[in-house]
Order: C-alpha cells, then sequence, then structure tokens
C-alpha cells in the first residue's frame, strides 16, 4: 500500500462489530489512512442505523471519502446506508465484489460483517476497495439511473 493514494475513512459499527471496527481502524492508520470512528466502542447493545447514519452523513458532506461499516452480518447497515440518496454501500464478504462494487458501482462505503469474516479477510477486502478505482463509461451511465444527479 506504499504507493496508494491516502484517503478520510469514516467507520461505524454496532455491537456485533466493533472489534473488527476497531482492528480496521488500527490498520487503516498504519496504512496512512486518516480516520473518523464514530463508535460505538463496547459490546453494549445499540441500534445499527443510528451509526450508519453519521457515517453516511460524514460521507454525503464530504467529511470522508469512504465508510465502512460493521455489523454482525453486514446486511443491517448496509440496509440502512443505502437509504441515504448518494450512497452506494456494498455488502462483502471477499476481495472480489469489494473489486467490482469500486469497478463497477462507484461504491462509497463498504459493509462487513463482523460475526461473518476475520480480521486478515477484512483487511484484504479493505485494501482491495480503497485501490480500485471506478471504471466509469457504461457503468456510469446505470449509476445516474440509480443516483439521479449523479
Amino acid at each position: 500500500m506504499t504507493n496508494q493514494i491516502k484517503f478520510t475513512v469514516a467507520l461505524g459499527a454496532d455491537h456485533g462489530g466493533f472489534k473488527l471496527k476497531d482492528a480496521l481502524a488500527e490498520w487503516l492508520r498504519k496504512a496512512g489512512h486518516e480516520v473518523r470512528d464514530f463508535g460505538t466502542h463496547s459490546t453494549d447493545s445499540v441500534d445499527y442505523p443510528d451509526l450508519a447514519h453519521v457515517v453516511c452523513n460524514s460521507v454525503l458532506s464530504g467529511e470522508s471519502r469512504f465508510g465502512v461499516l460493521v455489523c454482525g452480518t453486514g446486511l443491517g447497515m448496509s440496509y440502512a446506508a443505502n437509504r441515504h440518496a448518494g450512497i452506494r454501500c456494498a455488502m462483502v464478504n471477499e476481495t472480489t465484489s469489494a473489486r467490482l462494487a469500486r469497478q463497477h458501482n462507484d461504491a462509497n462505503m463498504l459493509s462487513l460483517g463482523g460475526r461473518m469474516i476475520g480480521e486478515e479477510a477484512a483487511f484484504d477486502i479493505l485494501a482491495t476497495f480503497l485501490a480500485t478505482e471506478f471504471e466509469g463509461g457504461r457503468h456510469q451511465r446505470r449509476i445516474a439511473k440509480i443516483e439521479p444527479g449523479v
């Protein structure tokens, strides 16, 4: 990752994802990225939509370039995030989907399952996601059909 562009990445997790979120935050910092950690910071039960909305707002405002959400499965966070116009959140469990989410869909957020994948897999997924550029072209036309005004 030494030649990779550095980004500001917003992180958010519920109680099912906070351990993986913390590991991702450390990994991102070591790679030279700026991290905005919106919590949670314990196993105390919280409502995942609350965290998803805060991270989405950070991305939509331009404060963060990308967002990463972690809950038990990654599903709930992705549902909440994709309710926001302008957010394209990919729920991913492996690197091929992470690459294609960026390449073809210009995903600006990633959702991971803290109870579904291990840390090393999550690091590989995030590295792939951040290193992949959007191809544009025919893919831009398709995104415009789901995101009017983009």
